[in-house]
């Protein structure tokens, strides 16, 4: 799957908030399919931070209708190490 046009509208979305796409993955565990969205910030996104996203972002990943597969939307932050 080529996820660039989601990520354009996604990041278009977030850029008052200075956040923006790390990387998106569809992937299949078990008996589930999981859109897998990381999100990243310079200086990192706090909890408040993904919460709001995750408000922005599942409208469009919605409108988008990537698949006809259910799944389970997993919006998370890029891990600091």
């Amino acid at each position: 799957m080529n996820f660039d046009n989601l990520r354009e509208k996604i990041n278009d979305k977030l850029k008052d908030l200075d956040i923006f796409v790390d990387n998106i993955e569809y992937v299949k565990k078990g008996k589930y399919n999981f859109l897998n969205i990381t999100l990243d910030k310079v200086g990192g996104i706090d909890l408040d931070g993904i919460v709001e996203a995750t408000h922005i972002v599942n409208p469009i990943v919605d409108a988008e209708k990537i698949t006809d597969d259910s799944y389970i939307l997993d919006i998370s932050s890029k891990e600091r190490g």
